[in-house]
């Protein structure tokens, strides 16, 4: 159930616990003036704790663009290897 604010014509601000099929209040629970639903309020989403952090979920197997990476092997010789500079022919 969502939480909604109101508040009053003499200022007084008060929240309800409320499911989502009641109705508004109309009275305020201080003074008995009439209340409004105050729109935005109501959204029960709260982060505690320290933080969240992008490495807090990241898979332990992932790439990571910072991480060194291993040096390749050097191939016997540039004809096996295929590659136009090849390690194993100096270059």
């Amino acid at each position: 159930m969502p939480t909604y604010e109101y508040e009053c014509k003499k200022g007084h601000r008060f929240e309800r616990l409320q499911a989502i099929t009641s109705s508004p209040l109309r009275k305020c629970v201080e003074c008995g003036s009439s209340a409004k639903r105050l729109i935005g309020s109501g959204a029960g989403l709260i982060f505690k704790g320290s933080g969240f952090y992008i490495t807090d979920y990241k898979r332990k197997g992932s790439s990571d663009s910072k991480a060194p990476k291993a040096p390749e092997k050097p191939c016997p010789t540039p004809k096996e290897c295929g590659r136009e500079t090849c390690a194993g022919s100096g270059g």
